[in-house]
């Protein structure tokens, strides 16, 4: 199905590596926030492993891609990027993990939350990375029961954090998809976001071409242009 417009909205998106929410949603999230809707960013690993250059260091790579992607995120109208800075690499979705996103629910009090669907492994030729399936798992379990229940994680009740219900969860890169976001309007600005992330796309121009190929294909018989695609779970 497509999705309602609803709004205003207040969104959190929680992802394992910069570039993971521009390639995943980069052009829902432009019109989001073309909307008008707040929508927020959490990372949580440092990104620090992603390159094949012998001169690169991870410390080097960590400060390099944190500017990629505030620079990402301003493109796209992002009200406000974090960094959790967990091994890139290592993430396992352990109640410490559980906590640390349950904090940032609790801070932000989104009615939408985006991550990965962590129940993915793989798909076509490609092996879901494992910090992304770690972070989803992770970041449902806050949502559920963490988020909301009273009686759980009591350190943040004493910082002053309040239980909060999340209405809505989008997860991207799920196999099996039942909503279709239309981003004809979203797409170049999607492109121009993961520009941003130049040390991890050596050739831009192959890049474009293969997203526009696949997101055309997905909104084959949608009625749109352009589609991104989610598996998305409307709590009460």
């Amino acid at each position: 199905m497509q999705s309602e417009t609803r709004g205003p909205e207040r969104v959190l998106v929680v992802v394992a590596h910069p570039d993971d929410a521009e390639f995943a949603a980069g052009g829902t999230l432009a019109r989001w926030c073309a909307q008008g809707w707040t929508v927020d960013l959490v990372v949580v690993t440092d990104g620090s492993r992603g390159s094949a250059d012998p001169q690169m260091t991870p410390s080097r790579l960590t400060e390099l891609r944190a500017a990629e992607q505030r620079a990402a995120a301003a493109v796209l109208g992002l009200s406000r990027v974090d960094f959790l800075g967990w091994p890139d690499g290592e993430v396992q979705p352990d109640l410490r993990l559980r906590h640390a996103i349950t904090r940032e629910i609790r801070r932000r009090r989104p009615d939408l939350v985006l991550t990965h669907d962590p129940a993915t492994l793989y798909w076509d030729h490609h092996i879901n990375h494992p910090d992304h399936r770690a972070v989803g798992q992770a970041t449902l379990d806050a949502v559920f029961p963490t988020a909301r229940d009273r009686l759980n994680a009591p350190q943040l009740l004493a910082d002053g954090l309040e239980p909060h219900v999340v209405r809505t969860v989008y997860l991207a890169g799920a196999l099996q998809p039942d909503t279709w976001e239309d981003i004809s309007t979203g797409f170049e600005r999607k492109l121009a976001a993961l520009r941003e992330h130049r040390s991890q796309i050596p050739d831009m121009e192959a890049l474009q071409r293969r997203l526009l190929e696949r997101h055309r294909g997905l909104a084959e018989g949608q009625g749109m242009a352009l589609a991104e695609v989610f598996k998305v779970i409307r709590l009460s």
